[in-house]
């Protein structure tokens, strides 16, 4: 498990991206698609709406290990987080995290009887943060070119 300063520092990393893509299992493929978590700080568990009717349930019924990936091109970093899912129809956590993208997905609110949460238990994180300036890059591989060596383009960091 991530300790409190690691979740921090990925929060740092993911909490204005807000979509991420998340990787499923079906009938023995890979499957991802994109979903908004939902929360303002992060504590290990990243939680996601979804409907009680979706594919992705009984996806997870089945195999309940995910892929949730970050990206954000324009500071080039990348964060890719592993876990399991969880499913929550909890009124209390329903209510926490409601908002305007959430009605939007449900019109009938909050109470709508198909409104449910994913959470995602992160296990392991990665961090690809490449956000060196341009001419640190070019350094690089000015560098990579006379010695061949491998040019050193980012800093990748592994959590839990």
């Amino acid at each position: 498990m991530m300790t409190r300063d690691q979740a921090q520092e990925i929060w740092d990393y993911i909490k204005g991206t807000k979509v991420a893509m998340i990787t499923s299992h079906d009938e023995g493929m890979l499957r991802a698609r994109p979903m908004r978590h939902e929360q303002d700080e992060f504590d290990g568990v990243l939680w996601f709406f979804t409907a009680k009717s979706s594919d992705k349930v009984s996806e997870f019924a089945s195999d309940d290990r995910v892929c949730v990936t970050y990206a954000d091109p324009s500071s080039s970093t990348y964060v890719s987080l592993s876990g399991f899912v969880q499913f929550s129809d909890d009124k209390a956590l329903i209510d926490k995290f409601w908002n305007t993208e959430a009605s939007a997905w449900f019109p009938e609110g909050k109470e709508d009887p198909n409104v449910m949460l994913m959470g995602v238990q992160v296990t392991q994180a990665e961090v690809w943060d490449s956000a060196s300036n341009v001419m640190v890059k070019l350094y690089e591989l000015a560098k990579a070119k006379l010695t061949g060596e491998t040019p050193d383009m980012h800093d990748n960091r592994k959590y839990g």
